[in-house]
């Protein structure tokens, strides 16, 4: 039986904004804006939400691991491998 691939992304968030969008930088960082409030994990539930969007996974194979009351978070993807999340996300220059 073959393990199923998982990888770790770690974002900043920016919660309150005017729209839920997700992009690489020309850093290389991941950025992430969420409409939600930093009010009893409903920014880290709007971002969870659209990590699994963006990069095309179910809600349950997101899960957040590190940075719960942070801007930088760290969630872990299964079923997929940081290569191919990263392809899936938006970059600044697009």
């Amino acid at each position: 039986m073959s393990e199923v691939p998982a990888c770790e992304l770690t974002v900043r968030v920016t919660p309150k904004s005017s729209q839920n969008k997700m992009l690489i930088q020309s850093d290389g960082k991941v950025r992430v804006w969420v409409n939600a409030p930093p009010v009893d994990g409903a920014a880290n539930g709007a971002v969870q939400k659209l990590i699994s969007k963006v990069v095309g996974v179910s809600k349950s194979q997101v899960e957040l691991v590190k940075g719960e009351q942070g801007r930088d978070k760290t969630f872990k993807i299964s079923g997929l491998v940081l290569g191919e999340v990263m392809a899936r996300i938006p970059t600044e220059d697009q």
